[in-house]
């Protein structure tokens, strides 16, 4: 089969209303040119019986990879995602995001040798997510300030990320403060890059793990470039059930760790599911299907 450009890789667990926003916003992208693996940590059967539903209208290849609930363990699943990933670069969101039509296509335009690319997101609150359709998500409306204040967003300062003209992007892309590092709703790299570093750090759950991933791109002189005010996800709003005691702290001293021994390799990584031959080896009790 022909290597799509790009493997869009999008994070999941137990989210099918927030999901099918986002299939709708991923199969309305200028750029087709790409593969869709949908990593899921363990969703119920529902996820599964969507993304059925969406693979059959798919213009692009869609592929499910689950493996069992065991708490938050999106550094996992998103290793297994790599490694069954065929596009030659990895671009990441999550299941929460609803994609610009330009998502992909801006990564691909703004791509260059050594760098990572990361942007943001617009949060929403419960109101706004709810009422966004998926007509407004292909017509795009949903990305424009006036449609987000229209449905009861109070006016802010955040806007400006949604209100800055694609003629000034790119200087307010260099313009901005914000540090460089690797957040997993909107960032990509070379899968080559991915597999230098190992992938995912699997010692650290939530808190921090994409900081990780991207601090041990840097210490391999792989450094993020930004595409903050070029491409901006909606987020839609979710809480954090998921977050135990001390996952927090765990993966804190996971990423100092990693910053004292100017550590380029996970050490617990993606070389469990990807072979150096380039064969995947999962766990038995995960699934994975190519949808269409």
């Amino acid at each position: 089969m022909t290597q799509p450009a790009v493997s869009l890789i999008i994070s999941t667990y137990n989210s099918v209303e927030w999901l099918s926003k986002v299939l709708e916003s991923v199969f309305s992208q200028s750029f087709n040119d790409f593969e869709v693996i949908i990593a899921d940590d363990g969703s119920r059967a529902d996820t599964a019986s969507l993304l059925r539903s969406y693979a059959a209208r798919s213009p692009v290849r869609v592929s499910h990879i689950w493996q069992q609930d065991q708490g938050f363990q999106k550094c996992r699943i998103l290793n297994k995602a790599i490694a069954v990933s065929r596009g030659k670069r990895l671009l990441f969101t999550d299941g929460d995001c609803v994609l610009p039509q330009d998502f992909i296509a801006v990564h691909q335009d703004m791509a260059r040798p050594g760098y990572y690319l990361t942007g943001a997101y617009f949060k929403l609150p419960q109101r706004v997510s709810d009422l966004i359709s998926a007509e407004e998500i292909r017509n795009g409306s949903v990305f424009r300030a006036s449609w987000i204040l229209s449905h009861g967003l109070k006016p802010s300062i955040k806007l400006a990320k949604l209100i800055v003209p694609r003629s000034l992007a790119r200087v307010a892309n260099h313009l901005t403060p914000t540090k460089k590092t690797w957040n997993g709703h909107n960032s990509s790299c070379l899968r080559s890059e991915a597999i230098k570093v190992n992938g995912f750090n699997e010692d650290i759950q939530y808190g921090g793990q994409d900081v990780e991933y991207g601090t041990r791109l840097n210490h391999a002189g792989i450094h993020g470039r930004h595409l903050r005010f070029s491409t901006i996800p909606l987020h839609l709003y979710h809480g954090h059930s998921y977050v135990t005691p001390g996952m927090r702290e765990r993966s804190l001293n996971q990423r100092k760790e990693t910053i004292r021994q100017h550590r380029v390799r996970a050490l617990r990584g993606l070389d469990q599911w990807l072979k150096p031959d380039g064969s995947v080896c999962l766990d038995p009790e995960d699934h994975y299907l190519v949808l269409s």
